[in-house]
């Protein structure tokens, strides 16, 4: 198409024309997730705002629907990779076996793009993204998503040393006053508590000095968190006495608060570099594929002690680095040293239809939302 287009402007080269089309393809893409943000968001909020009241007499039924809408607006985000045609390929363990139970799931960070490609992942199961909680940094509790994660109750924590007591005793705090009374599934914890690029000189430092693995591809991980999450939520924990049970929704029964597996996923960019959020909202780097490599653990076999812990956290981070050393080096993850039975590699396959409903929704809801409040103005005004 750019050669045809060449051809006929005389004083523009190939390259030039090419230039061009992805400078208008980016700005086009920019606009429509900007857009995309300004009617699914504020639609999202002013639905929750409507049915708040079933929140205090039929708590159950409000964090249903509030885990669809969540679902739904997270499905928004998965489009904007998918429609750049940055693929996403699972391998590894069967997940199958987790989708339904509470799941720790542990991943390597090293971009803004590691989150929207879990979600594109997330997506394709119907019951995760509306059950999950994520663990992120509190710098997001002010971007134009934050809203969207303090109604569905995540958790964001606070990064430094001063302030880790604290942050983790807020965890505690949540975990028992959101994650266990909402009946949530999944968490997503990242370990290493920062971007690969921030942390990996830090952690080499620390490597040194504690006769540790220098590591390249990802940084050594903080135990903090997942130990508080274990000893809180672990079948070893807290959770083995009434306390811990999930209190009943409207007369249902107790059910158990009991952890039962970590997911460890190694997420891996094509030859090295990650792709970010700027690549995902304007489209301007190739159509590529991201590899996620699972290893699914019982939680039960996790150690409980907090030095034997970060022994099993700092081995997981150290495969990984095998991992992805491997594969930067081959193109090829050496999936028989690392799975005993893996499942076959699969393409995560997005709905198209699915999102063209969606987008209908959420058009039609800001449609009906804004009518609504020219109403009141007017009723009001005049």
């Amino acid at each position: 198409m750019f050669e045809a287009l060449a051809t006929h402007l005389p004083n523009m080269d190939y390259l030039n024309v090419k230039s061009l089309g992805v400078a208008c393809k980016c700005v086009l893409r920019t606009c429509f997730v900007i857009l995309n943000n300004m009617y699914c968001i504020p639609t999202y909020v002013v639905w929750m705002v409507l049915i708040f009241p079933l929140r205090r007499y039929h708590p159950q039924l409000y964090w249903t629907i509030e885990g669809h809408f969540f679902h739904w607006l997270l499905a928004m985000v998965s489009m904007w990779s998918w429609s750049a045609g940055y693929d996403i390929v699972e391998l590894g363990d069967d997940i199958r076996t987790c989708l339904h139970e509470r799941t720790l799931v542990i991943a390597n960070h090293q971009s803004t793009a590691d989150v929207p490609l879990l979600m594109a992942t997330f997506n394709t199961r119907r019951h995760v993204l509306p059950n999950l909680m994520w663990i992120m940094d509190r710098v997001f509790k002010y971007t134009n998503f934050g809203i969207v994660s303090i109604i569905h109750q995540d958790f964001f924590i606070v990064s430094g040393r001063e302030r880790r007591d604290e942050s983790l005793r807020a965890l505690v705090r949540h975990l028992h006053d959101s994650y266990i009374p909402r009946r949530r599934k999944w968490m997503v914890l990242f370990p290493e508590g920062g971007f690969l690029r921030k942390r990996r000189d830090t952690s080499q430092k620390f490597a040194l000095k504690n006769n540790l693995p220098v590591l390249q591809h990802v940084s050594l991980p903080r135990v903090g968190a997942m130990h508080t999450i274990v000893d809180v939520v672990g079948p070893s924990g807290a959770n083995n006495n009434k306390a811990a049970l999930v209190p009943p929704f409207d007369g249902h029964e107790l059910c158990s608060s009991d952890l039962n597996w970590v997911l460890d996923i190694t997420i891996a960019y094509p030859e090295g570099k990650p792709l970010d959020l700027g690549a995902i909202v304007t489209g301007y780097r190739p159509p590529c594929k991201t590899f996620l490599f699972y290893r699914l653990y019982p939680c039960k076999e996790v150690p409980r002690d907090h030095e034997e812990m970060t022994k099993w956290l700092y081995d997981r981070f150290i495969e990984k680095e095998r991992m992805l050393d491997a594969y930067y080096k081959t193109g090829h993850f050496p999936i028989r040293d690392f799975c005993a039975s893996p499942a076959p590699p699969h393409e995560v396959a997005q709905d198209a239809l699915r999102f063209a409903a969606l987008h209908l929704f959420f058009i039609t809801s800001t449609y009906i939302h804004f009518q609504m409040l020219s109403y009141v103005i007017s009723y009001f005004w005049y």
